[in-house]
């Protein structure tokens, strides 16, 4: 029975929010970024996981036998797809090669301090041993409770605890003779009553049986009778989808110093998918995690397990590649904030909590040989009578099986910091290392008060593409360029393949407040992305990601 709405009327309230929430399951949930409701987090539990940085997110479920998308595929299915997706398929799926130990072993050499499991997708198929349906592992040939073995592996490797959970559940729609789909449900309220009931019988199991759980990730509506019972048994909980921006499959256009986290796939899909691939290499994923911290996010990299219960070796390939980049620059990673700005060109910047040291991802450079020296100017940064400088993982001392001193050199010019710096340390016999190098910089100051730039808005008219930018704060320029960048959109899963952007016409700004840039000879019926741009006479300024359909 209802466990926490104490009165008749927070019933109606909330009955008619949640009715009103499965109507409008069509509008493509996966891709919401700003739905976040009521947020019971406590605000040092969100610094704690801020500080985290790096999770790893597992999609894994039974119908992963077929090596399809997880659980939507029920959507728009035959009665015979149905009745055998949930009748027969869970008769074959036996991950008899699971090992728990070596998943968390594995993730924490990955250099990921947190682990996002599904413990139900949108299916209704649960891994866990629950009393609440009989759709899920343990009425499988397999009969273990995996989130059990799962989670006391992580709290074994000193890996928090992730729970992704959905209170959307087509198993429960199924047998209630409702039809499966996303939207347009015309639920009744008695029924969506019975609905939470089920949904807080699940999430009470979860709260209760599997010791502490550190995050909720919770995907689909009703979110919040998952979330309530979540904080309600566990407050110290962490909710992210359902509290915080998680934005899917992509990385916000500019920095945000609140909780955000992006996930992400290592490939096209959730769950394992054994043709048809595209796998981000190693060194794209690296870069993903480098932006989405300079941004001030968590990167929640989602992998797809085997059928059998092993990592894929193509996954695991680039997870260990990640080890090893993680194993040199880790400093960089945990418990940094954003920079006063994300980027210059190909160098990304975070900085200390306490502000004193600035970390500077070189990237984009795939054959920087062992041994050689680069140099860099940097128009962000400036030294002080105590600034020095270090490659991370490098003593900076000694290049093997040569006399040259690999130092790292700073200098400041009228020009910007000068930054002169040597790849010293073999990481493949080859010599040749194809990731972004990390350079400390102590003690140093920011070198400018950079211009505030905010992207408004986008119409099709006459046709052109007219757009709307806003210069919030000028910062220490009197005299400023703005425009926009501008692409067609790549696809929800395919936008992180695609970097090359066009620039409008920009326009002259010498104060704060709004400005439009018409661009023409657009295609139409196609959807583009879009966002301001500042020109500052040191840097660049880019404002957020927005789209439209020209």
């Amino acid at each position: 029975m209802n466990m926490y709405i104490k009165n008749p009327v927070r019933v109606l309230l909330i009955t008619v929010f949640c009715l009103v929430s499965l109507m409008g399951m069509g509008q493509r949930i996966e891709e919401d970024d700003n739905r976040t409701g009521f947020n019971l987090n406590r605000p040092e539990r969100e610094e704690w996981l801020r500080d985290l940085g790096f999770g790893l997110f597992i999609h894994w479920s039974h119908d992963s036998q077929l090596g399809i998308v997880i659980s939507h595929s029920l959507a728009g299915a035959s009665d015979d797809y149905c009745r055998r997706y949930f009748e027969e398929l869970p008769k074959t799926f036996i991950p008899d090669k699971f090992n728990a130990a070596e998943w968390a072993r594995l993730a924490k050499v990955m250099g990921v301090k947190y682990v996002v499991f599904t413990t139900k997708h949108h299916s209704g198929f649960c891994m866990w041993d629950t009393k609440t349906t009989d759709f899920g592992i343990m009425n499988t040939p397999y009969k273990k409770d995996i989130l059990k073995e799962l989670t006391e592996a992580l709290r074994k490797e000193g890996l928090a605890v992730g729970f992704y959970y959905s209170p959307e559940d087509f198993k429960f729609l199924y047998d209630n003779g409702i039809l499966i789909n996303r939207g347009n449900l015309n639920l009744t309220p008695e029924f969506v009553v019975k609905y939470e009931d089920f949904i807080r019988a699940q999430c009470t199991e979860l709260f209760t049986e599997y010791g502490k759980v550190d995050i909720l990730f919770i995907d689909g509506e009703p979110k919040d009778p998952a979330k309530y019972t979540g904080w309600k048994l566990q407050p110290e909980l962490i909710v992210t989808r359902g509290a915080v921006n998680t934005p899917e499959q992509t990385i916000p256009g500019a920095a945000s110093n609140v909780l955000w986290e992006s996930n992400i796939t290592m490939g096209t899909q959730w769950q394992y998918k054994p043709t048809n691939d595209d796998l981000k290499s190693g060194t794209r994923l690296i870069e993903i995690l480098i932006e989405t911290r300079a941004k001030g996010g968590n990167f929640l990299l989602n992998i797809g397990p085997h059928p059998d219960g092993y990592i894929p070796k193509e996954q695991e390939e680039r997870m260990r590649e990640m080890a090893a980049w993680m194993f040199i620059n880790q400093e960089s990673i945990y418990g940094v904030r954003p920079w006063i700005i994300t980027s210059e060109d190909n160098l990304w910047f975070t900085r200390s909590k306490d502000g004193k040291d600035v970390y500077v991802y070189i990237t984009g450079i795939p054959d920087w040989r062992k041994g050689t020296r680069k140099e860099f100017m940097l128009r962000s940064v400036k030294a002080t009578a105590g600034s020095r400088g270090s490659v991370l993982g490098q003593n900076d001392k000694v290049l093997e099986y040569s006399n040259q001193v690999p130092d790292t050199r700073i200098e400041q010019t009228p020009e910007g910091l000068k930054l002169s710096c040597v790849r010293a340390q073999r990481i493949y016999n080859n010599s040749k290392w194809p990731n972004p190098i990390v350079v400390k910089l102590e003690n140093v100051e920011p070198a400018l008060d950079p211009p505030q730039i905010l992207t408004v808005s986008a119409k099709s008219e006459n046709g052109k593409l007219s757009m709307t930018g806003k210069i919030a704060a000028t910062g220490d320029s009197k005299q400023l360029k703005a425009g926009f960048l501008f692409r067609p959109y790549a696809g929800f899963v395919e936008n992180l393949y695609s970097r090359e952007w066009q620039e409008s016409p920009l326009v002259e700004i010498s104060a704060t407040g709004t400005y439009n840039v018409d661009v023409s000879g657009l295609e139409k019926g196609v959807e583009y992305e879009y966002r301001a741009v500042a020109k500052h006479p040191l840097i660049s300024i880019s404002g957020e990601i927005k789209r439209i359909r020209f």
